[in-house]
């Protein structure tokens, strides 16, 4: 299956709760991330973190899947054609 560059948008509402596994998510999956961009806790609230991947879309399902399952993360992505 081919690999392409694509994006993740992840949101994390409890930080403290859900933070260590979805940093644990995010190291399992290190060899398609290209780029990471963290804004911790912004407000006080919510921590952004977005990624720019390499991936086929069967591994992009795993990773949004796997980070979807995570009580208070919210996950958008999206893959060039």
């Amino acid at each position: 299956m081919e690999r392409r560059i694509g994006f993740v948008g992840i949101l994390v509402e409890e930080r403290a709760r859900s933070g260590p596994e979805v940093n644990r998510v995010l190291a399992e999956n290190a060899e398609m991330i290209l780029a990471r961009v963290g804004l911790p806790g912004h407000g006080g609230k919510v921590s952004v973190v977005t990624l720019v991947v390499e991936a086929t879309t069967d591994e992009m399902g795993r990773l949004t899947g796997r980070l979807g399952q995570i009580a208070g993360v919210s996950v958008k992505s999206g893959l060039a054609r």
